[in-house]
Order: C-alpha cells, then structure tokens, then sequence
C-alpha cells in the first residue's frame, strides 16, 4: 500500500514536465509513496481524474553500485515486452533529465490486482495457491523463450558468459560495498565471510553450468508479481531493474529461494519462510514440479499471436489446468534430470551469495543514509547469515560433483557452446 511520502519530490516541477510531456496524465497529482522497494524509490500518482500511475526513481546522492538502479532499463525493457504474451505494465514514459526531480524516472501504468508478499500466500485456498505458483512458472517460461532479437533487445547484454561476468561484477561490487563507512560511526561495512572462497567456487568455470542467454528478469519471484483480483493469473512483472541477457537459470533459482531458506534462523535473516519446509503447505508445488513446468514450457513454441486478447485468454485457461499440468509435467519428465539438478545446485548456491551481496549494498547505502526502506536495517544484517548459508551450499555442491570435478562447462566449453540456448 502506498502512504507517507518518506522521500520527497517536487511535485510542482514533476505536474508541469508531465504536462508538457505527458498530456494524457491530468494535473495536478497526488503523490504517495510505497513501503516496498529497497532499492528504486516508488511512488503512486493519482491524477486529477482519479486514475493511478506508478513512478520509480533513482535514489538520491552518490550511488556504490553501477549495476544497480538502473531505472532506464526498467523502461526500456517494459516498453520492449508490451506486445508479447509475457505481462507487463503499460510503461507511459521516461526521463532522464535529472533537474526535474533530482534523479532519472519512468512512469508506468498502476496494475490494480493482487501483490503477495508472503510467497506461502497464506490467505487463499490450496488449489488457488498450487495455480497461483503454476502461472507464475509459466510466466517465467514466456519470458525466456522470447528471441532478444523479435523485441528490438538484441543489444540488451552479452548471450553468453553471464555466469563469469557475474562473479567478476559481483567481486567488485562486494569489494566497494564492505568498504563504505557509516557517516556518523565510520565503521566500514565489511566484507561477507567466505568471500575469497566462495569467489575461487564460483570463478570456476569447470563448475558453472552450461553457458545459456535469453531475456531474463534478476529478481523473479512472487512478490514481484501482480496477479488478477479473482483468478490465479499474472497481470504484470515488476521491478525489472536487474533485466538483461542472461542464463535463465538465475532467474528459476530466485523464484526458489524461500525454499532453500526455510531452515534459516527468521531472526537473523531474510526471506525465511518455514511454510516452505516440505509438507508444511498444502497447494505448493514441490522444487521438482516447478522445474519440470519451466522446462517444458520454455521449450514449447510461443503462441502465433501476441494480441492482448489471445494472451488473455490463453492465461486465463492455462492458470484453470495448472494442477493436471504440474502433475503431468512431473510425470513425463525424464531427459538430463541430473544435470538439471547439478546446475540448479550451482545457481542455487550463486543465487544466496547473489541475495548476501545485496544486503550488504543495502547495508551500505544504510551506512551513507541512503537507503530507501524501513527495512533496511534488517536487510543489511541479514548479509553475513545469507553469505554463511552460500558457503554451506558451496560445500554441498562440492561434495555432490566430486573433489575437483568439472561441471557443465561455463563459458569455454566446447559441450557448453554446442547446447541449444534455451535450455
């Protein structure tokens, strides 16, 4: 829900650019801001005639990331995206013109639908639960098959060797973050524990799976997600600001996270669902049920048409199927089931240090009073658990693969450049 502005804008200087830019967006507004996003600061407008847009900014000052904030390929990639199957938000505008409002900013279109920040979703039935988590599977899917190339985003990243550009981008990225010091304190934030080996882990290409590229998001999961008020239906992905050309298995891991965290400590850190635990939840799938979907919806053909009213349409009916689906999708799955599990278990791992990593820039941007949500005191302690939990994964995934085995190939395998790209 949207309530006090925490960060203030200039309203005046926002309704009179909007005004000469944007005319179908009626002055004046009514500007609130929401609780969620510890990253971009969002905000609701209500324009004079009543009808909700929604505004995401950089924050304020001197950012510690380069990667991060990146609100112009939020834009870009939304308005990309808005005539495919894959859901998203009308996007109305960008501008980067920061004496407007301090900072860069797109507007977009407000999805009056339902947010789940509990990925459990604890207030619906379990079979609405199990097709609530299918259509957001299948989501995930659509957008992986889309060829870069048919949406104008041939150039939105590199199609290969994402995983080593990762580990090297993140390296620099922890090595700044732990070096930001509390501007009251001057206490530095500190490096994750495990850093330099989990670094050796993952710069190992021996051990990365097999090099792939589609689209993908950078932070899928539930609660970035607007699902229809009534039906078990993704009407829009959200907070796109980590999108590019990518391996595909970052993004499944991210949706499966609360499942790998369920037996953290709830008090020492983040994204710690025990109704994830198995058996806990009746209606959720299990980690083998969601993998299965994904992959043999990725590998189907995208629909013919890519009018709003066939995507619908088609949404509406897979989303009444999703149970028989998961079950049949399990059932019949039966090729490269052991290295699908050996590469999950990679970017499951990858994916933990990743989520450490990003508690600790919240933590930073907390240290230079930046940080743009009330929880970002506990994001920023939850670093060093998150990192711990990483090492342990690590340690896993060593064992599983065998003392120096190699694994799916990274980028310079000759397997790995002959395997098709989507997976």
């Amino acid at each position: 829900m949207a309530g006090r502005v925490r960060q203030p804008i200039d309203t005046r200087a926002l309704e009179k650019w909007i005004s000469q830019n944007v005319p179908l967006i009626e002055v004046p507004l009514d500007v609130k801001q929401f609780g969620f996003g510890q990253s971009n600061p969002t905000y609701q407008l209500t324009a004079a005639d009543g009808t909700r847009y929604v505004l995401r900014k950089k924050p304020p000052g001197p950012l510690v990331s380069k990667t991060a904030h990146k609100v112009e390929r939020e834009y870009r990639i939304i308005h990309a995206l808005e005539k495919t199957d894959v859901p998203v938000p009308k996007a109305y505008c960008l501008c980067e013109d920061e004496s407007v409002i301090g900072t860069p900013f797109y507007i977009m279109e407000f999805l009056d639908g339902r947010i789940f920040e509990d990925p459990v979703i604890p207030s619906v039935l379990p079979d609405h639960r199990r097709a609530i988590w299918a259509d957001a599977v299948r989501t995930l899917a659509k957008l992986h098959r889309i060829d870069p190339r048919s949406v104008g985003l041939e150039n939105f990243g590199k199609p290969t060797g994402f995983y080593t550009r990762q580990v090297n981008t993140w390296r620099a990225v922890c090595d700044a973050q732990a070096a930001v010091r509390d501007v009251e304190t001057r206490e530095a934030v500190g490096q994750l524990p495990h850093f330099s080996e989990l670094m050796e882990f993952f710069a190992d290409e021996r051990q990365q799976p097999a090099d792939r590229g589609t689209l993908i998001h950078g932070d899928f999961k539930i609660d970035n997600l607007v699902f229809h008020k009534t039906e078990p239906r993704v009407i829009g992905i959200l907070d796109w600001e980590m999108s590019t050309i990518g391996h595909p298995l970052s993004d499944i891991s991210n949706l499966l996270t609360p499942y790998f965290t369920a037996r953290l400590d709830p008090r020492r850190s983040v994204n710690v669902h025990p109704g994830f635990l198995p058996r806990a939840t009746r209606g959720l799938p299990t980690p083998d049920e969601i993998t299965t979907l994904y992959f043999s919806v990725v590998s189907s053909p995208s629909p013919s048409s890519s009018s709003s009213s066939s995507s619908s349409s088609s949404s509406t009916g897979e989303a009444g199927d999703s149970s028989l689906e998961l079950t049949l999708a399990t059932a019949t799955a039966t090729q490269g089931l052991r290295d699908r599990r050996r590469e999950l278990q990679w970017a499951q791992a990858f994916n933990i240090f990743r989520l450490a990593a990003i508690c600790q820039g919240i933590a930073a941007r907390q240290a230079g009073r930046q940080a743009s949500s009330e929880q970002a005191r506990r994001y920023g302690d939850a670093r060093n658990p998150l990192a711990e939990f990483a090492w342990e994964l690590v340690q896993s995934a060593k064992a599983a693969s065998g003392a120096g085995g190699g694994g799916g190939g990274g980028g310079g395998g000759g397997a790995a450049k002959g395997r098709d790209s989507k997976l």
